[in-house]
């Protein structure tokens, strides 16, 4: 099994606080969804917002540790690598769907236009490209440059989605996608992710056990900024090794 990344001996904290991470490691296997459970405030989106440097634009924070890119072995926590191009390698999708306030069309160009590219057969190219891949094309090619804040809020998510797509991330981030949409929606974007795997290596938070059970290959449960199971899904979720991970999936606490 190719892995498309690896987190080494992480230990993450803001400014001068107490660790939020501790000493975590794991793989991320490629063209693989990755699930990151526990209970609030474990640890788990601090972890998925070290992929992509989200924590700089806050200030002053320490990492210590490494998140290797591979097979290049590339540090991204490095000092020496500049945090946006971090953020062009490894895409980004939110709680709550964020379109810009531009049309449907400008959402999805907008970062390729930052990386300079400026043909605009490309760019339409991958716009098309971005929404079929998210499910989209065929609701909005009508009406692209209407604004994005006309479409529902589970359009508007994988919307969000082909945004991240559009400049082929090697990985993708989704943190808890689906806590703000209707059951019918989540359906949508659970399906959505599941076929994305196959272009894209995925690590998503998530606060539902079933949709961690149904939708990843690999699941991590973390407690109190520590991983304390890794493992297939299958496993995690009937056989784990671990009590305090028996105990969360049996809610008997969290």
């Amino acid at each position: 099994m190719n892995r498309k990344a690896e987190v080494k001996n992480l230990n993450f904290s803001y400014s001068h606080s107490a660790l939020v991470l501790k000493s975590v490691s794991l793989p991320i296997f490629e063209n693989k969804i990755t699930a990151l459970i526990g209970p609030s405030g474990c640890g788990k989106t601090t972890l998925l917002r070290c992929f992509n440097r989200m924590h700089d634009l806050y200030g002053n924070v320490k990492y210590d540790g490494s998140i290797l890119l591979l097979p290049d072995q590339v540090n991204i926590l490095s000092t020496d690598i500049d945090p946006i191009e971090v953020r062009m390698k490894i895409g980004m999708v939110f709680q709550k769907p964020n379109p810009f306030p531009k049309s449907i069309y400008e959402n999805i160009a907008y970062g390729l236009r930052i990386r300079g590219i400026k043909k605009k057969s490309y760019i339409d190219e991958k716009v098309e490209d971005s929404l079929k891949m998210a499910g989209l094309w065929q609701e909005v090619s009508d009406r692209l440059h209407t604004g994005a804040n006309s479409l529902s809020g589970g359009q508007q998510q994988r919307l969000c989605i082909a945004r991240a797509l559009a400049t082929e991330p090697d990985i993708l981030l989704l943190d808890e996608p689906t806590s703000a949409l209707d059951p019918i929606s989540t359906a949508h974007i659970e399906e959505l992710v599941a076929s994305l795997k196959k272009k894209v290596t995925i690590l998503m938070v998530t606060h539902n056990l079933h949709q961690a059970a149904r939708t990843a290959d690999y699941t991590a449960f973390m407690y109190l900024g520590e991983l304390i199971e890794f493992g297939e899904s299958s496993q995690i979720f009937t056989n784990p090794k671990e009590q305090k991970t028996e105990n969360y999936i049996t809610g008997r606490f969290g």
